[in-house]
């Protein structure tokens, strides 16, 4: 059984203006932010969701050169995909860090049950936890009717298994405001020994809610992404129960 970390206590002015086509934004290190408030978005539920699939052999392969001239084509698969023994291994985590205008911080993740409350501090909340990648992935709200108790969110991925295989998954975390494009955020950098991944930061700007692409891979947990962005949160080590598998 895998373990990880559990609670105990760019340039700012590019952005992307979207695909008509696809009526999507893609945040890539040339273009790393978006502004929600600019495009009239900052209100309502923002809902994240991350989806993933194995790579196969087979896949890579036959679409090696069509993947390196559109990447993004490999995190939109089909939907019918089988698990085989080999694909069950990876466990994929969605959980986002928070800290709110009053100075409260915290996390949100399915480790521990800590799901959040949409209507209530922090005004996050998981849906639940998909261990397998399915179609519909997991997901995340965020009320922006709060926006401005929100001070600062940053949405991670983790992996639960014991087996560091970033590089085994197509991952993409994607933003769906309640107005204009949705925003999508391609984990295809490839860090085999990584456990952890900062996705996205969602700021409050002097009043400006900014989302900014971070996908900036660690080779612990959570603890080391906190380290990393100063959340100074107190943690220790932890399982997933069976209930929480």
């Amino acid at each position: 059984m895998g373990f990880f970390d559990g609670l105990l206590g760019g340039k700012a002015a590019e952005f992307d203006s979207g695909s008509a086509a696809s009526n999507s934004i893609e945040l890539t290190r040339r273009h790393q932010q978006v502004s929600l408030t600019k495009q009239g978005a900052a209100t309502g539920n923002l809902r994240i969701n991350l989806a993933w699939r194995m790579r196969t052999s087979d896949f890579d392969g036959e679409q090696r050169t069509s993947l390196f001239r559109h990447p993004f084509r490999a995190l939109k698969p089909p939907e019918v995909m089988g698990h085989g023994q080999s694909m069950v291994n990876v466990d994929l985590d969605l959980g986002a860090l928070y800290e709110l205008a009053d100075g409260t911080k915290g996390v949100v993740q399915p480790l521990g049950g800590l799901l959040g409350d949409v209507n209530a501090p922090p005004y996050v909340k998981l849906s639940g936890d998909d261990r397998f990648g399915s179609a519909s992935g997991e997901t995340m709200y965020v009320n922006l009717d709060h926006r401005d108790d929100i001070k600062r969110l940053l949405v991670f991925v983790y992996i639960y298994d014991q087996t560091p295989a970033f590089d085994r998954t197509h991952a993409i975390v994607t933003l769906y405001p309640s107005n204009g494009p949705r925003i999508e955020i391609g984990l295809d950098e490839r860090h085999p020994q990584a456990r952890s991944c900062a996705v996205v930061m969602i700021e409050n700007v002097k009043g400006e809610l900014v989302v900014r692409r971070e996908v900036k891979f660690v080779y612990g947990f959570q603890g080391e992404l906190d380290r990393l962005y100063g959340w100074g949160l107190q943690w220790g080590r932890g399982y997933k129960t069976k209930a929480e598998k």
